[in-house]
């Protein structure tokens, strides 16, 4: 620990973002960084506590306070190998993870100043690729190979991780460029693309072959692997069942957010294909982080008034002492998006979507009512009855994905990511492909 007192000397210093007026006119990056002089006295408050906590919690292990150290010594160098041992992509993990280490941090439990953990490890990665840190790396080959499905996170990492181990790979997908959900179904302002497409190259230049535009399926497996891993993610997003489903201007989530992508891009989309929520009034079923995007997106659109409706109560500002550490604090989350304007409302339960001529023009909700249920099982909704319909011309759905059913797989084929496990969070498909990627190097090259 480079200055043991710094974490009762220093703040929590975040980057911060763009102007709301400025950042609503583009879909530029919105967080901004911090000079790296401050970015070293952020990692100064790490307290390489004895137990990590902020170890444990991530699903990738990664090593904080060792990086951290690092960091504070300004040692760029060895911070970016230390984070790179456990994290194949740090520069989408430091722009989008929802940090789940930070939640555990020590001083997060103590005085709600968690470490900038995830904002340290962009800063790492971006100054390693600035100052040249990011080598190629080309391995060995061992003369087996391995078709990975689906380039998603969990694609990705599997084939980063097989590519290194001296498999040549080939990652195939079915969309036009490589990225999954990275690509299409997170915004750029969030996430900007030429991130995505400059480690594109790199793991080109390493050997791994890419195959777009190809789709696979378990039935019609390609020849000539030695074996197979879908890492296709969790793909079917869950419907809502309610009279009026099938009126004009009622869309899942990732249509919208994948078509904005597409655009940005230089796809052109017909007035008939275009999803836009340019003078509309927008209604986003769905409280989460997918929910947020279509915000940030519709605000974009110049939009006439956006809202987002959630069947949960609304959570706690703060601290919550229903999930305390170490579960997942579920508590108040207020994101850019929600900052640069949005109507939130919660325990309201979608009854029926209203339409004239055929397009849809409001939705009828009914609130509902949280009653506890004893044991410690799960609370049971209760409707009501109190009524009323909301304007809206264009309604995303945004309640998650449903997971795949589960099917017999031959000896040689693997799932890992979402495809395996349901929707998660970026950082736990990548975890999970680490692991899966052993299991493949063991069964192929066993000891």
């Amino acid at each position: 620990m480079g200055n043991p007192k710094a974490f009762l000397k220093i703040d929590r210093e975040e980057a911060g973002y763009r102007p709301v007026h400025d950042r609503i006119t583009d879909f530029g990056e919105v967080e901004q960084t911090l000079n790296r002089n401050d970015r070293m006295l952020q990692a100064s408050r790490c307290m390489d506590c004895g137990v990590p906590f902020c170890h444990w919690a991530c699903p990738l292990g990664n090593k904080m306070p060792e990086w951290n150290d690092a960091l504070y010594r300004r040692d760029w160098e060895e911070a970016y190998k230390l984070l790179i041992s456990t994290n194949d992509f740090p520069e989408f993990t430091g722009r989008i993870c929802p940090a789940p280490c930070e939640k555990s941090c020590v001083l997060n439990l103590y005085n709600s100043q968690p470490v900038t953990i995830r904002e340290n490890e962009a800063a790492i990665v971006e100054t390693a690729f600035t100052e040249g840190y990011v080598k190629l790396r080309i391995p060995t080959r061992n003369g087996k190979t391995v078709a990975v499905i689906g380039s998603g996170p969990a694609g990705l990492t599997m084939a980063n991780q097989l590519n290194q181990k001296g498999y040549l790979v080939t990652l195939f997908d079915k969309a036009e460029a490589p990225g999954g959900l990275l690509r299409w179904g997170i915004p750029n302002f969030k996430l900007n693309k030429g991130i995505i497409d400059r480690r594109m190259n790199l793991l080109e230049k390493e050997g791994i072959i890419f195959a777009m535009n190809t789709a696979v399926d378990i039935e019609h497996l390609p020849d000539g692997f030695d074996a197979y891993c879908f890492c296709t993610g969790a793909e079917q997003p869950r419907d809502l069942d309610v009279p009026g489903r099938k009126l004009k201007g009622v869309h899942f989530a990732l249509e919208l957010l994948s078509q904005q992508n597409r655009i940005l891009e230089g796809t052109e989309f017909s007035p008939e294909e275009l999803i836009s929520a340019k003078d509309k009034h927008v209604l986003v079923i769905g409280g989460g982080d997918t929910g947020s995007d279509c915000i940030g997106t519709s605000n974009r659109h110049k939009a006439a008034s956006v809202t987002q409706i959630e069947i949960m109560p609304k959570p706690p500002v703060g601290k919550n002492a229903k999930t305390p550490w170490p579960e997942w604090p579920i508590v108040l989350k207020t994101t850019s998006s929600h900052a640069e304007g949005c109507v939130r409302r919660w325990n309201l339960c979608t009854k029926q979507l209203i339409g004239e001529n055929g397009c849809v023009a409001g939705v009828e909700v009914e609130e509902v009512e949280w009653i506890a249920a004893e044991n410690g099982a799960r609370p049971q909704m209760h409707l009501t009855g109190r009524r009323e319909v909301l304007k809206a011309d264009l309604v995303l759905l945004a309640m998650g994905f449903l997971k795949d059913p589960s099917v017999e797989l031959p000896a040689n084929v693997f799932m890992a990511g979402d495809a395996a496990n349901g929707a998660s969070l970026v950082v736990r498909a990548m975890a999970d492909a680490r692991k899966v990627a052993q299991e493949i190097d063991a069964f192929l090259l066993p000891a």
